[in-house]
């Protein structure tokens, strides 16, 4: 079995950005990727990672790197959703004593840290528009110029990003800049969902009962053969971290060494085929009253609700509710903006980006 996986002090090393600790490639469709990846990975050429939450898509990175001639040197990961739009260009290209409030150091950033590396930007599809533009200049002139700085530095890395956004249709939506997407897509590894890849469920799901019974002190535990059927048959939305997190569930409620289709609380057919219909009716009402009352901007009213219901619902998380309303998270923000839902300081942003647009 060809097999990734993070051993234990990999993993008290890895961020949080991390979202699967293994992928196996037993499955037709992920041996032609593994080839894929080794035919790409000992050139210099920028890589593009796609696919879904949770494929794996920092372990394929740390591989590629692992077989390129920098493999020696640093490997940098950085979730580019995770910080917010004052912070992140700090983090990427670093900040002179004094630039801002609470620089008190002399700080790099990502870029010089992974220098003669490679840096994994997970999430890119996030960054802000106009930190786009100078992560553009990066890539082109291969230097930094730190936040409160006039003076460049000459940089060496390779970059490693990673997007479950469509950067095509964000393109298009004007959210992403075309220039920087053909920077990006030299090299584009496309990562298939788990349930196109079914080879892979069974060894993925033993290496985890492996590495979790271990780590919890059990002797041997298996899979009953109705249990293997109930993995194979399921659709796995959240892909390998669902896996993993259902095995190692799996065995903290398992009272024999064999696990059973109970313990997994699977619905042991496919989930497309069994998940339960959004229900539409109430709302269909709702929006055939609106349409009879007639109100001005009757779109932009039930756009602005929708987003503040979401953003409400997601405790006003801006990562999660871009997610669930599957947008971009520049399209939340600035939407926010416009409603009065951020902090004076980022809704002027927002503002200023919509202007820009204008």
């Amino acid at each position: 079995m060809t097999l990734l996986a993070f051993d234990e002090l990999q993993l008290r090393q890895l961020s949080h950005t991390v979202r699967a600790t293994a992928m196996v490639f037993e499955d037709p469709v992920s041996r032609k990727l593994l080839e894929h990846i080794e035919r790409i990975a000992p050139s210099d050429a920028t890589v593009l990672i796609i696919g879904e939450t949770g494929t794996g898509k920092e372990l394929v990175a740390r591989h590629v790197h692992a077989l390129s001639k920098r493999a020696k040197g640093p490997f940098g990961a950085l979730n580019c959703a995770a910080l917010s739009e004052n912070l992140i260009e700090s983090e990427l290209f670093g900040h002179e004593k004094g630039a801002f409030t609470g620089a008190l150091n002399t700080k790099d950033g990502w870029f010089e840290t992974a220098n003669k590396g490679s840096l994994f930007l997970d999430e890119v599809g996030d960054l802000p528009l106009g930190l786009q533009a100078k992560l553009l200049r990066v890539l082109q002139e291969r230097e930094v110029v730190k936040v409160g700085s006039r003076t460049p530095s000459p940089v060496d890395v390779r970059v490693i990003a990673a997007t479950n956004v469509n950067l095509e249709e964000a393109v298009a939506a004007s959210h992403f800049r075309a220039d920087l997407y053909y920077r990006f897509n030299v090299a584009a590894i496309h990562l298939s969902p788990l349930r196109e890849r079914p080879g892979d469920i069974l060894p993925l799901a033993r290496h985890f009962l492996k590495v979790y019974g271990d780590r919890l002190g059990y002797g041997e535990i298996k899979l009953s053969p109705s249990t293997e059927l109930a993995l194979l048959n399921y659709d796995w939305p959240g892909n390998i971290r669902e896996l993993e997190n259902a095995v190692h569930r799996a065995l903290l409620v398992c009272p024999g060494n064999r696990l059973r289709p109970e313990d997994f609380k699977l619905s042991g057919v496919r989930a497309s085929q069994t998940g339960p219909a959004v229900s539409t009716s109430s709302l269909e009402s709702s929006l055939l009253r609106l349409c009879e009352q007639a109100p001005p901007k009757l779109f932009d009213i039930i756009e602005e609700t929708v987003i503040r219901t979401a953003f409400e619902f997601c405790e006003e998380n801006q990562v999660q509710t871009a997610r669930l309303l599957d947008i971009s998270r520049n399209v939340l923000r600035h939407k926010l903006g416009l409603y009065g839902m951020l902090a004076n300081g980022q809704r002027k942003l927002a503002v200023a980006y919509q202007e820009g647009e204008d």
